[in-house]
């Protein structure tokens, strides 16, 4: 390369090496931010149980009336932290490989709409009298059904397919042998 090329400043040496810094130090930066919101979420979860293991301890106090009445307000609480702990599960696996896998969010919507499910489930005794409110409450139990079922057939595909791939590609990678 000659003289003046690399006095202006075109030299491929320095821009590869100046892309790959960046590159590692933005990957960097992505793996730090991702570790702050790993440590964040396992306080949420945290805080979260603690609230619903207090809410039980208060209401096991007041008898079973009292636990009738809170077991949902704390059964959605701990569906939620079992959610949180999924995020953080796919947040450690964006951590340690550095992609996205569908497969944690797709269970975290299912747990998400079988969370609301039950809330809608254990509330629907209040919207009974009111013919729209119950048709309302029947439709979006019936959408959140049909989405449940649909990431669980998608959970499937991803599992199979995977299964699969792994299986076709272990058996194209032996030798064969000869006759």
């Amino acid at each position: 390369m000659s003289s003046e090329s690399k006095a202006g400043g075109h030299d491929d040496h320095g821009s590869k090496g100046w892309t790959a810094k960046a590159s590692m130090y933005l990957g960097t930066s992505e793996s730090v931010v991702l570790a702050f919101i790993g440590v964040a979420l396992v306080l949420v979860a945290l805080l979260l149980l603690y609230s619903s293991m207090h809410d039980l301890w208060i209401a096991t106090t007041h008898g079973p009336r009292e636990i009738e009445h809170d077991a949902i307000g704390i059964l959605n609480t701990i569906l939620l932290v079992m959610m949180t702990m999924e995020i953080v599960y796919t947040v450690a696996i964006s951590l340690k490989s550095h992609t996205l896998n569908a497969e944690p969010f797709l269970i975290i919507g299912s747990i998400a709409g079988i969370r609301r499910m039950l809330v809608i489930t254990a509330t629907s005794t209040e919207s009974e009298n009111d013919p729209g409110k119950f048709h309302n409450t029947l439709v979006e139990l019936g959408l959140l059904a049909m989405t449940v079922v649909a990431m669980t057939i998608a959970i499937w595909i991803l599992r199979y397919s995977q299964r699969k791939y792994v299986e076709m590609k272990a058996t194209s990678a032996e030798p064969t042998a000869p006759d």
